[in-house]
């Protein structure tokens, strides 16, 4: 019994010790990590709660949920939500579809795929101002190459980022030309680590390629699939840098997704406060895609 107990007790000690190391290893990147995101957080959550004007710079009195009432009542808040939901949907479907499509032929392709991989590197690499402000050029009513090929063509010139029908559809295909790299990247490690033996043995049962597609690929695949969608899901409804740069949510308000809504309200109306609740909404909205998607995917499992 002695003999037995020693061995136990060093094992707690190796283990509270291996506890303590953990966390003083861990320690200066968590507190890198609660200064850089933690402190600007807490703060916006403060100001959101807040008086606190640009005519008025002061966080008392504190009105409670007064700045989520004024935010969430006016009408043009609702309509920046359903174009935020409207555009994340297309631009992150776009982006899967294309992208699993590349993904699947890079797959399949034995020659020169390094070159592949760079080429399609290069719009991911690009930041996303320096994309829209090149697209903007492009896609110019008069000057923009664009247009000129359309006439050309004998095709009538049209006004990409003027017309409010067409603003938000020109916008979200052009965040799928720049996006769409990082989904192809992702599902193409995915599909490279998937395992032969399924497909094998669904050859020999004469299974199509569109079976194995459907009942073998799809699912053994949709782990990675989750994490690439959820990513492009949260950086679709975060979106900023394109409609700032190409239409400042115009014309009208044809552009102005949930962010830029915020920017508007806090910069433009003067109102600090107001513009911190509708970040706070949208991180909340952000927060609750991610956790029903993971449980979704999790139940589904």
């Amino acid at each position: 019994m002695r003999f037995s107990a020693r061995p136990a007790s060093w094992v707690t000690t190796f283990g509270d010790r291996d506890w303590r190391n953990g966390w003083a290893f861990a320690a200066p990147g968590l507190l890198t990590l609660a200064i850089v995101m933690g402190f600007p957080l807490v703060y916006a959550a403060l100001i959101s709660f807040s008086s606190l004007t640009l005519l008025k710079p002061a966080l008392t009195p504190f009105v409670g949920f007064a700045n989520f009432g004024r935010v969430m009542g006016d009408p043009l808040f609702w309509s920046a939500v359903w174009l935020t939901v409207k555009y994340s949907v297309v631009t992150v479907a776009g982006e899967f579809v294309i992208g699993l499509g590349v993904a699947m032929m890079l797959n399949r392709t034995f020659t020169m795929k390094p070159f592949y991989f760079a080429v399609l590197t290069i719009p991911m690499a690009m930041s996303p101002v320096s994309v829209a402000l090149i697209w903007r050029m492009l896609l110019q009513p008069n000057l923009g190459i664009a247009n000129h090929v359309m006439e050309t063509l004998g095709l009538p010139r049209i006004d990409w980022l003027g017309n409010a029908d067409l603003a938000l559809w020109t916008m979200a295909a052009i965040d799928i030309w720049q996006q769409t790299s990082f989904v192809v990247l992702i599902l193409a490690a995915g599909l490279a680590a998937l395992p032969r033996d399924p497909y094998e043995a669904a050859e020999v049962d004469g299974a199509s390629a569109l079976q194995q597609f459907w009942y073998i690929t799809l699912p053994m695949l949709r782990p990675v699939a989750a994490i690439a969608v959820i990513i492009q899901l949260i950086n679709e409804f975060r979106t900023y840098d394109l409609p700032y740069i190409l239409t400042k949510g115009g014309p009208g308000n044809a552009t102005e997704v949930l962010s830029f809504f915020a920017y508007r309200r806090a910069f433009l109306g003067l109102s600090l406060n107001e513009g911190a609740a509708a970040a706070f909404v949208l991180l909340i909205i952000v927060l609750a895609l991610t956790v029903l998607f993971f449980w979704s995917l999790e139940r589904r499992r």
